[in-house]
């Protein structure tokens, strides 16, 4: 793997127990060959498995569900202090509870330093154009700082429709087209349909996380050297999948260094406001 000046992982997590023993998890851990853990996991661990792919930095990222916090704000925020130049926090809010949801996102980005919510549709199995997310939406907007969704099918036990590009994302950004959106998971089996929102709309973009280089459409590859050299952020969804893992084929593309640049740090930089 070629050593790169920089990498930023815009999709990651720091499993506890909670998150990562969950029976909705059970699918993925049949892919991925993965056992049930018995003890909490040391931040370390994940520094050590992007410092394996000279991933500088990642974006670490909060889950909200139904029945609360599977992985905290707090526990983030306490991640981001041990390690400040390595990870930047990703919040994450309760729908169900637009106020407290919206509160909790601004402390996340004015106390906190967050660069981001993330909210992952088919925990809720609400489609992204649902009322309970507008209040957030419109928060992040005043907040200056984008709105991470997942785009495609669900590999864990849960329903895949919320994560349709079309018609979800497309109307949510022609109704907040001051929102900056990030879809996760490319969007597969639907990738196409993701890219034609991407290009739609200034706002939108797409991040790889889940899928390894080699198995990047070649609608997303092309779409990656042409128009969307700045559309398209590298991402892991560790610890489903390694940063090395990840990166091991990303030669095969065959990106110009322009491309490259963009794709693994650049976009990052400029659409979540990264110093």
């Amino acid at each position: 793997m070629t050593r790169e000046p920089e990498i930023i992982d815009v999709w990651m997590q720091h499993p506890n127990l909670k998150f990562i023993n969950h029976p909705m998890f059970d699918s993925l851990k049949r892919w991925t060959g993965q056992e049930k853990l018995t003890s909490e996991l040391p931040i370390e661990l994940t520094i050590a498995a992007m410092d394996e792919a000279h991933v500088s930095l990642g974006l670490i990222c909060a889950w909200w569900g139904p029945q609360g916090p599977l992985i905290s704000n707090d526990e983030v925020a306490a991640h981001v202090k041990k390690y400040p130049k390595r990870f930047v926090g990703i919040a994450s809010a309760d729908l169900y509870k637009p106020m407290e949801g919206v509160r909790e996102l601004r402390r996340c980005v004015r106390q906190l330093g967050f660069k981001g919510l993330r909210i992952v549709q088919w925990l809720w199995n609400l489609p992204p154009t649902d009322r309970r997310y507008y209040p957030l939406y419109a928060e992040c907007i005043e907040l200056g700082i984008p709105v991470c969704l997942q785009v495609g099918h669900t590999g864990p036990l849960c329903p895949s429709e919320p994560g349709r590009p079309i018609p979800y994302i497309d109307e949510v950004a022609l109704e907040f087209p001051e929102l900056k959106i990030v879809g996760g998971h490319i969007g597969y089996p639907w990738t196409v349909e993701m890219i034609a929102v991407a290009t739609k709309h200034l706002n939108v973009y797409i991040d790889t996380s889940a899928y390894t280089a080699k198995r990047f459409p070649k609608e997303l590859v092309d779409y990656m050297k042409t128009n969307g050299k700045k559309k398209v952020m590298f991402g892991t969804n560790y610890p489903m999948i390694t940063p090395a893992k990840c990166l091991k084929d990303l030669n095969m593309l065959e990106l110009d260094e322009e491309t490259r640049k963009l794709f693994l740090y650049q976009n990052a930089q400029r659409v979540f406001e990264l110093k």
